[in-house]
């Protein structure tokens, strides 16, 4: 095959993050969904479904962090940046935007249309984070806005939670306006990684806890959900103030080199 056209490992794992973001709308479906318009009442199918949906974004998000890693020790083909790219967009945009959609029509005191627009907001800020990430240059160790990986997780917590729907709803927009605000984020590198990586299996722990209707499931998938939560909206306001305070160091340095 041309050089052009030949897969790296890295592109393999890049191909299972978007197996699994499809496989993740295929479980939202089949699984909540079709059996919603059906009539169906069985709640214990429901939730098993959603928690594979969920456990399938985790572990897109698992593929998603490796490729990265291999790509860097290894190499990753031309079609690498693109391939990754259609990936995150299909796990992180389509997949969480798909769940508020559905959630939108299945929860009792949800509005659909009304949740149709949030997964829209969700899909087009993950389309305008990965398109700004393409063509934007950071300083190294930080990204702008929140991971679409990071968010996608988030927004799905949120739902998972069964807040109110307004309070579900804000939450969700204010996710999606993070995704694509300029509030920086330190990559995942070191032992920075070995503690995301971690989480996500803690998390898939969890999830997998509450879908076999394990003792206390229920009560560890609102403590995972309500931990991502408040990490998400924890970093963002440390990076805030790291920014007020760098700006005052600098306006303290400016004025001192003024002094005669």
């Amino acid at each position: 095959m041309p050089l052009s056209l030949r897969l790296s490992i890295a592109d393999t794992l890049t191909l299972g993050n978007a197996t699994c973001g499809f496989m993740a709308v295929y479980f939202t479906t089949t699984g909540i969904l079709i059996p919603h318009i059906q009539g169906s009442n069985d709640s214990g199918m429901a939730r098993h479904s959603a928690a594979t949906a969920v456990i399938l974004m985790l572990a897109a998000a698992i593929f998603d962090l490796f490729d990265g890693l291999v790509a860097r020790k290894l190499r990753s083909s031309p079609m690498g940046a693109e391939l990754d790219n259609l990936s995150d967009l299909i796990s992180f945009g389509l997949a969480p935007a798909y769940f508020v959609l559905v959630y939108g029509m299945v929860a009792d005191d949800a509005h659909q249309r009304v949740a149709a627009v949030g997964a829209i907001v969700v899909l087009l800020a993950v389309v305008l984070r990965l398109a700004r990430f393409s063509c934007v240059t950071v300083k190294d160790g930080t990204f702008q806005g929140m991971p679409s990986p990071f968010g996608a997780l988030t927004v799905v917590s949120i739902v998972l939670l069964e807040l109110p729907f307004v309070a579900t709803l804000l939450a969700i927009i204010g996710t999606a306006w993070l995704m694509v605000s300029r509030v920086e984020y330190p990559k995942p590198r070191g032992r920075t990684a070995v503690a995301m990586l971690s989480w996500i299996v803690l998390s898939m722990a969890l999830l997998a806890a509450w879908a076999f209707d394990a003792p206390g499931g229920q009560l560890l998938l609102q403590t995972g959900c309500a931990l991502q939560l408040v990490l998400g909206a924890v970093i963002p306001l440390f990076a805030t103030a790291r920014r007020v305070n760098n700006f005052r160091d600098n306006r303290r340095e400016a004025r001192a080199a003024q002094l005669p």
